[in-house]
């Protein structure tokens, strides 16, 4: 008798993946360019580009600026606004054999409302994240993911829109995630995606300038994996929604650590760059690493990594 492969679908409110693995807003495209490399059905989703109420021509380039261990950028939310996109995007997404999540961003409450409304009235898309927390945008938005009433109050005016899953992306440039982590949740948040770029800059030091156009921008990749995880341990313990766990995720032990963490699934994004078969293989591993474990789900991992402060000798980093 042959033994079943090992679960891997996972809910995230009321969106049901078969994998759990999203590709990153602004990573995948719409899945169409990655199609000629990988079987997108072995995806559990595709989150979009974020979109807003108007369009945007986004942030002076540079914009990208390669780092010891990942990227920095600072597109600036750079898209069509949302009845341009509805008129001659969203149609295009139709018939993926994987599930499409929307992304909107904003710079007022009604903004978020307004583009919720009208992008989770489609068809072709099956959840909603909420951009809270983009670091590279120099208006008032930015402020957003950053102050856990503002946040409520984001989450709250889109939840009254939609009974679609609700992904929060929360931001690491704050003074205490987990207080605006429990506010989206008691706001109305079904899942939060965690973390969103950390702020950072480059200088070129033969011209004496920043590297981006834009001065500033997010900080990606395996750099800040370990900030991320943290963020996940730490907001697994106080919240009862699904985690998205996002930043850094390269190969199947970088993934493990989320889900150990407490993530319910994973996001990847800087990493379709250099390797855009890397979902299709994680799904393969993971498969692997359960059946080689005899854990017959996913979930039955979730969390396993929590234990008490006691047990854990944690030093906060002192030494002797």
């Amino acid at each position: 008798m042959v033994n079943p492969q090992p679960a891997l679908a996972i809910k995230l409110g009321k969106l049901e993946l078969a994998y759990p693995t999203l590709m990153g807003s602004g990573c995948y495209g719409s899945g169409e360019e990655f199609a000629p490399f990988v079987d997108l059905s072995k995806i559990g989703a595709i989150v979009l580009k974020s979109v807003t109420r108007l369009p945007r021509l986004g942030n002076p380039t540079p914009r990208l600026v390669q780092t010891p261990a990942g990227m920095l950028n600072a597109i600036g939310l750079q898209n069509p606004g949302i009845e341009w996109y509805l008129e001659h995007e969203l149609h295009k997404y139709a018939g993926r054999p994987c599930k499409i999540v929307g992304s909107i961003a904003g710079f007022e409450i009604d903004d978020y409302a307004y583009v919720c409304e009208r992008l989770a009235a489609r068809d072709e898309i099956e959840a909603i994240e909420l951009n809270v927390s983009c670091p590279n945008v120099a208006q008032e938005g930015e402020t957003f993911g950053c102050d856990p009433d503002l946040t409520a109050r984001v989450v709250e005016a889109a939840r009254a829109t939609t009974n679609k899953t609700l992904i929060v992306k929360l931001s690491p440039n704050v003074t205490d995630i987990v207080a605006v982590a429990r506010q989206a949740e008691n706001s109305g948040a079904d899942a939060l995606a965690v973390i969103n770029t950390v702020r950072g800059m480059a200088i070129d030091v033969e011209t004496w300038r920043p590297r981006l156009g834009n001065i500033t921008g997010g900080l990606s990749g395996p750099a800040i994996r370990p900030i991320a995880v943290l963020a996940v341990y730490e907001i697994a313990q106080v919240v009862s929604i699904p985690i998205v766990g996002q930043g850094g995720i390269e190969t199947l032990a970088d993934a493990l650590e989320f889900f150990l963490a407490g993530a319910t699934a994973i996001s990847i994004g800087t990493a379709n760059f250099t390797d855009p078969r890397i979902p299709e293989r994680l799904v393969a591993e993971l498969q692997a690493y359960l059946t080689r474990r005899n854990i017959g789900s996913i979930q039955e991992i979730v969390g396993r990594a929590h234990v008490e402060i006691a047990t854990a000798h944690q030093y906060e980093g002192d030494e002797g």
